[in-house]
């Protein structure tokens, strides 16, 4: 039997996105996560504007909670050897239709991977000093390094079958 994934960690981030005024007839404007807040309270309403510019605005688009599992630290392991950290914020189309609201972040390498196929919009922002420190902490206390074993080919029929 399988163990359930247990959560160990959570954390409240902030999700900071920017739209920019589209730069082609197919689309009006264009949604990026640019950052996050970490420890974020609940935005109400969703879309507090943070900044803007000509043609573009920031803003507190939702607070979604990083959740870190004991049988993901490998995903974690992977992020936290790279140079920066990432994290990956997916995003799907709102009630509109037009905008994209975010939906999911996550810290694991794998599963950041695993949201790039379908329709959903994956994009990584840097991970804050708050963030790596929560991390990697997390991973030094629950990762277990799991030997590899590769699975012996089974046959189809036996030997003695395929002689008849």
């Amino acid at each position: 039997m399988t163990e359930p994934l247990e959560r160990i960690e959570t954390m409240p981030l902030g999700i900071v996105v920017e739209r920019r005024r589209g730069v082609t007839a197919w689309a009006d404007w264009s949604w990026r996560p640019v950052s996050v807040i970490p420890g974020a309270g609940p935005v109400d309403p969703p879309g507090r504007l943070l900044m803007e510019g000509e043609g573009w605005t920031q803003s507190h688009a939702a607070t979604l909670t990083l959740e870190l599992f004991r049988t993901d630290t490998e995903g974690y392991r992977l992020n936290l050897s790279q140079d920066p950290p990432r994290l990956w914020v997916v995003m799907r189309p709102g009630p509109d239709g037009e905008a994209l609201v975010p939906f999911t972040v996550t810290a694991s390498a794998h599963e950041g991977e695993g949201y790039q196929v379908g329709a959903d919009v994956v994009e990584t922002v840097p991970m804050p000093a708050e963030v790596i420190a929560l991390v990697r902490d997390f991973v030094e206390q629950h990762h277990v390094d799991v030997p590899f074993h590769k699975r012996e080919r089974k046959r189809h029929f036996e030997k003695e079958d395929r002689q008849r």
